[in-house]
């Protein structure tokens, strides 16, 4: 069977399909087969052209030819389609190998990050503190030097006004400072609200101090503020020795020693006894008068106390640090040994 064309010859049409049958059977990808298609099924194949040069034959041959050609591309066609049957089950059965997981292997977590341990002491602190009726107050870093010092009977030829305690900001004029404890958020406290006031302040604080094993020029504070009526220095004792035993255990035993503080009349540094020790821990007394007054509130019909201590040192002696470069410098290897802090 032939025609006046070559590409129509019966030969030509077997060549045509051995070919791609050929070409079929030895594609090993699936991508590999994407170009047999091409070459062999698509429309420039050679079984493509035959298919459209039957338009130029004599209608007596055509038919024949027709079913020549249409019997040659459903042959081609169907072992395409078992080849590539074959080659897609040996593209999954590979990725079933290669991306196996093995559920029983431990898993190989990113370790998360961890609250540094003054973040932990202090949400420990405030929790303790929260749990007796507390609540937590805030306030800026930068503060006005009025609610630093003066709203704090805090005079102005106190030395700790001077540029040498104190990290005042330019202009002076402006007389802002960064604060210098974590008082003016107790003034704060006093001037918006009214009492029962029931406040624990934490926060950081700025002091002109050299780093050194001991000292931090930035340093974190929690003070506690109590105004209401009939408060006494009772009230104050059994709250630090609470708030000690909390946080060094419950043999801890305090002690007051009589001392100054513009702000509070009487006064008193508070220790604790600890590993054999007698440790100063912060300072305390109940509120001055003349800060009440200055805050709006009436100091004949209330009373309070106000007490703070540096958590750095809290944190020192609870764990045994003894270089403060290790709290302040951001090694991770330090963070590390608290755990991450995060329930």
């Amino acid at each position: 069977m032939t025609s006046t064309g070559d590409s129509l010859s019966a030969d030509h049409i077997a060549r045509a399909k051995t070919a791609a049958l050929d070409a079929i059977g030895k594609a090993s990808s699936l991508d590999g087969l994407k170009d047999v298609k091409i070459q062999h099924i698509g429309d420039r194949s050679e079984l493509a052209k035959a298919n459209q040069a039957l338009g130029k034959m004599e209608p007596s041959e055509r038919a024949e030819f027709g079913k020549v050609i249409g019997q040659a591309k459903t042959i081609v066609a169907e072992a395409f389609e078992e080849r590539q049957r074959v080659l897609e089950k040996e593209r999954d059965a590979k990725v079933l190998v290669e991306e196996r997981v093995d559920v029983s292997i431990a898993a190989r977590r990113t370790p998360k990050g961890g609250l540094h341990p003054l973040t932990v002491l202090t949400n420990e602190i405030c929790d303790l503190f929260l749990g007796l009726g507390y609540r937590v107050a805030e306030g800026p870093e930068l503060e006005a030097e009025w609610l630093n010092f003066d709203v704090l009977n805090i005079p102005a030829d106190h030395p700790a006004r001077t540029m040498q305690d104190t990290f005042f900001i330019e202009p002076l004029e402006s007389h802002l400072v960064l604060r210098t404890h974590t008082s003016p958020v107790q003034a704060r406290t006093m001037l918006s609200e009214k009492p029962p006031i029931y406040v624990i302040c934490p926060g950081r604080t700025y002091r002109a101090d050299e780093l050194d094993a001991t000292h931090t020029p930035v340093f974190s504070q929690v003070e506690g503020l109590v105004i209401d009526k009939g408060i006494t220095m009772a009230d104050l004792k059994g709250t630090l020795d609470y708030f000690a035993r909390a946080v060094f255990g419950p043999d801890v035993k305090t002690r007051l020693r009589p001392s100054f503080f513009p702000f509070t009349e009487p006064s008193a540094e508070v220790d604790f006894y600890f590993n054999g020790r007698w440790i100063e821990w912060g300072g305390c007394g109940m509120v001055n008068p003349k800060v009440l007054v200055a805050c709006g509130i009436d100091p004949e019909e209330y009373s309070g106390f106000a007490f703070g201590m540096g958590l750095e040192r809290t944190l020192m002696v609870r764990h045994g640090i003894t270089d403060m470069h290790d709290i302040v410098e951001g090694d991770i290897r330090f963070t590390q040994a608290f755990g991450t802090g995060v329930k």
